[in-house]
């Protein structure tokens, strides 16, 4: 055993190494802080961007494990991390001019709508194909895609956002009627609008939606120019006189104070008509009278746009407007027709090469609107700012024969007919308002085309 002066002086010298081994640590301390400020120094002047390095080894560990799971090694490896971690632009985005029109209809399992025939209650009888009996619902589990990118789905929060302020008018007939119901259940899910006007025949109609300040219109009209029925022994005869360089004052006199006119129309011109221009009636189709010079019907049809939109270039109270050409969406009537015996029972798309005809009526049709939209476009009024586009949904109508409430439309007292003219809702037509979305932001300068 040690005695107590042994110990002590134990003790004693490991006390002072202790004492030296503390007097060398902030020495050492001074040394290796001086050698790591060294390294770094060079590091910050010779390495082309550390500050993308040290965002991947101190400032961001949730890169750092993402950039320890990956094969690619250095700079190159981080920086195609952190370009990939950005936020994207959809595909839409990033496609110049991509054509909204030309496309196919894929598969989309968890479905093409947004609202259900119980969840809308604006839906009218005669659109909502559920509620009047239809049983297949595979026709709702498609989504329009174009060949060059992809159309974003309706967003009603960014739509009411960009039309806040502002008043939209549905110009057309019972399908341009269609298409703003359809745009009134995809809005609903956002905000419940407030029913405001209505005429006694429920053709003019004005919708408000309060929080957004935003105004909806349905300005009914036949042929957009003017267009009376002949009366035969008190009868109505089904055969029009229509005044092909006269627009029909009904929708023209709502023009001023309009932000959006979407203009439609075409089912009425498939009739007998006698065309007008000033006094002289010279032309007709489906009248089949001697010593009458007989048109197709896409020429009334590009007589009455033309008309239509030379009347909105020459409006002098309507600076700024934007009118958009919703394009001819076709029925799909088989073995007949609307008094013949046609119907619609068809359950899925066609495919593109099975459907379109360039040479079918439908399609003529759909090319003498949009002559006239581009002929409008280029004698705008620049100076009072009013621009033109084209809704383009004919190719993609042409392949839904499966989107019509045929039977179930509720309208027995019509003899049986079928509805192979207007849209089941929901149903293909609430793509008409995605391109709409996908036009209007263009315009407002949130994405290209």
């Amino acid at each position: 055993m040690k005695s107590s002066s042994t110990v002590f002086k134990e003790k004693n010298q490991l006390g002072k190494v202790e004492s030296c081994i503390n007097m060398g640590r902030p020495v050492h301390f001074m040394l290796s802080s001086l050698f790591i400020a060294t390294i770094f120094s060079i590091f910050l002047l010779y390495y082309p961007k550390p500050l993308i390095v040290l965002s991947k080894n101190g400032l961001d560990p949730v890169l750092q494990q993402k950039e320890a799971s990956s094969p690619m090694q250095g700079h190159d490896s981080v920086q195609k991390q952190l370009d990939q971690d950005k936020p994207h632009k959809s595909n839409f985005q990033k496609k110049e001019n991509c054509d909204l029109s030309k496309g196919h209809w894929i598969r989309e399992p968890r479905g093409s709508y947004f609202y259900t025939n119980s969840s809308c209650a604006t839906i009218p009888n005669s659109k909502n194909c559920f509620k009047q009996g239809r049983m297949d619902k595979d026709f709702l589990n498609w989504r329009w895609k174009p060949d060059q990118c992809e159309l974003p789905r309706f967003d009603a929060k960014s739509f009411l956002q960009i039309v806040q302020g502002k008043t939209m008018a549905f110009i057309g007939d019972s399908v341009a009627r269609n298409h703003i119901e359809s745009l009134l259940c995809l809005l609903s899910q956002e905000e419940i609008p407030e029913d405001i006007y209505k005429d006694s025949e429920d053709r003019f109609r004005t919708w408000y939606f309060p929080h957004s300040n935003f105004t909806l219109k349905v300005l009914w009209t036949k042929f957009l120019t003017e267009g009376e029925e002949r009366m035969i022994n008190g009868t109505a005869s089904g055969i029009y006189d229509l005044q092909l360089d006269k627009v029909d004052d009904g929708w023209a006199k709502h023009l001023p104070g309009l932000h959006y006119a979407i203009v439609s129309a075409g089912h009425w011109f498939f009739r007998g008509l006698y065309l007008h221009e000033g006094d002289n009636a010279v032309e007709c189709f489906y009248c089949n009278e001697p010593n009458v010079t007989g048109h197709n019907v896409e020429f009334a049809v590009q007589m009455s746009f033309r008309a239509t939109f030379n009347y909105i270039n020459d409006c002098k109270n309507c600076s700024g407007l934007v009118t958009l050409l919703r394009t001819f969406a076709p029925s799909h009537f088989e073995n007949g027709g609307w008094s013949t015996g046609g119907y619609c029972n068809r359950t899925g798309p066609f495919n593109e090469t099975h459907v379109i005809d360039l040479e079918s009526s439908e399609w003529k049709v759909r090319s003498a609107q949009v002559e006239e939209i581009e002929r409008a476009r280029k004698i705008a009024g620049k100076n009072q700012g009013k621009r033109f586009g084209v809704l383009d949904v004919t190719r993609a109508m042409l392949m839904r024969p499966d989107g019509h409430p045929g039977e179930h439309y509720g309208e027995k007292w019509q003899g049986g007919a079928k509805d192979c003219v207007h849209w089941c809702m929901p149903g293909p037509v609430d793509t008409w308002s995605e391109i709409l979305m996908a036009v209007l932001r263009k315009e407002a300068g949130l994405s290209s085309l």
